[in-house]
């Protein structure tokens, strides 16, 4: 039996809920535009969280929207901008699971087949309403025996659909859990990565803050190795709410702490320390996946380069103290966690990698693995004897040393045996090797 992906639009598979923007493009002369964006916003909560019926909602926002079909394209044109970024970085699961994934959605079928139909999901796997037009191309209404226009249309559908298998739902509303609610699906996943609605979160079987998140723990294909919601950031002293902001839009779990909590130390992976913060080395030496540290200011003093070189975690700061260091900083460290940048890092041998190439699917041709080891003798040749043992194809390398560690990126292709994985990470004066993506 195969699994199926039951998957909303609106906040979920796109940033923003569509009619909502559409009212923005046809009322955007309207003298009342302002009350009526507030009114339409309004009515789309609502019904998200299950306060008012969908089909009241969507008739009041239809009514309200004065739209035509130029309003729709420059919908379309803009909503292609907005896919959310961990479905945009995953084209790879939608290519190979692509009879798999169906879109379903109270949103139509104008707006959002146009959106996901280069993501490989077939037309007839899109089910959504559709807009009702007079002789001169204005939205009059919409097609009322569509059961995707009703309370409970979601599950009025998939039981006619009656698909044979394992049934998993992912999304942001009350219409979305309502699938699990009325035993539609196996699992339901609230979607959280552009609006968490905290009575929808609170009934899911899983809260998945990205695409990446839900791929990895059913382990299927995704674009990146690990999730960056896993990765605990904690944020320490007087941190700017602008670098706090920078990091939650990457998809980081971010913790902001007044001061050091030692419960955080054995799972911290990132970590950004105000000005004046410290860190000390007994801290450091037990905090075993912590990987960067992003200081807004000089860190000379306050933390030990020395014994953070000897672990391989990397430091940018800034001892300029400028004020441009809340984004800069926040910034430097995101690099390093997604592309393994280090240039203007204060302990590490400075590398810019390019970007990896992705084929027309959108997907990557290669993996990315991180090696940082001790600057002894003979650590490349072992490292490249793994590669060459399980007969790896080396799509580039890059080096760089200090005198006391080497930091190695090498991208491979795709297709490996994961006991490479195991071998590189058994290498004899290695301190910390990761696949990147």
């Amino acid at each position: 039996m195969k699994n199926f992906y039951i998957i909303d639009f609106d906040s979920t598979f796109t940033q923003v809920e569509a009619l909502d923007e559409l009212a923005r493009i046809s009322l955007k002369d309207h003298p009342d535009r302002e009350a009526i964006y507030k009114k339409i916003e309004d009515l789309t909560n609502l019904a998200m969280e299950g306060k008012l019926s969908f089909r009241e909602s969507l008739s009041k926002r239809v009514s309200l929207l004065e739209a035509n079909k130029s309003h729709l394209k420059e919908l379309v044109k803009h909503l292609k901008t907005k896919v959310s970024a961990s479905f945009s970085r995953n084209k790879i699961f939608f290519k190979k699971h692509a009879s798999e994934v169906l879109i379903v959605s109270g949103g139509f079928k104008e707006f959002i087949t146009p959106v996901v139909s280069a993501y490989h999901i077939a037309k007839e796997n899109i089910y959504a309403n559709t807009f009702l037009f007079d002789e001169h191309d204005n939205i009059i209404g919409y097609d009322a025996t569509n059961p995707l226009s009703n309370e409970g249309g979601k599950v009025e559908l998939l039981k006619q659909l009656q698909l044979p298998g394992e049934i998993y739902g992912i999304g942001d509303g009350h219409s979305d859990f309502q699938l699990k609610e009325f035993g539609m699906i196996k699992k339901f996943y609230a979607f959280t990565e552009n609006i968490e609605r905290k009575t929808v979160a609170a009934k899911a079987d899983h809260v998945t803050p990205s695409f990446d998140e839900f791929l990895y723990v059913n382990n299927l294909p995704q674009a990146i190795s690990y999730p960056k919601n896993r990765i605990l950031c904690l944020a320490i002293g007087n941190v700017p709410e602008k670098s706090l902001e920078l990091l939650k839009k990457d998809g980081f779990g971010i913790r902001h702490k007044d001061t050091f909590e030692e419960k955080y130390v054995a799972d911290v992976g990132m970590m950004l320390l105000a000005n004046g913060e410290s860190i000390a080395d007994d801290v450091l030496k037990r905090a075993l996946k912590l990987k960067t540290i992003g200081y807004l200011g000089n860190s000379a003093g306050k933390i030990s380069h020395e014994l953070c070189t000897e672990m391989g975690i990397v430091i940018f700061d800034n001892p300029k103290q400028s004020a441009g260091n809340a984004e800069f900083i926040p910034r430097r460290i995101n690099n390093f966690i997604n592309k393994g940048h280090t240039n203007y890092s204060a302990n590490f041998p400075n590398i810019q990698l390019p970007r990896l190439a992705a084929n027309e699917s959108g997907s990557l041709e290669a993996h990315r693995l991180i090696h940082i080891h001790k600057n002894v003798p003979g650590i490349m040749a072992q490292i490249n004897n793994v590669f060459a043992t399980h007969q790896i194809n080396i799509v580039s390398q890059f080096l760089m040393t200090n005198p006391q560690i080497g930091y190695v990126i090498t991208d491979v292709g795709a297709q490996y045996d994961k006991q490479v994985l195991k071998d590189l990470k058994q290498i004899e004066h290695t301190i910390k090797f990761r696949i990147l993506y």
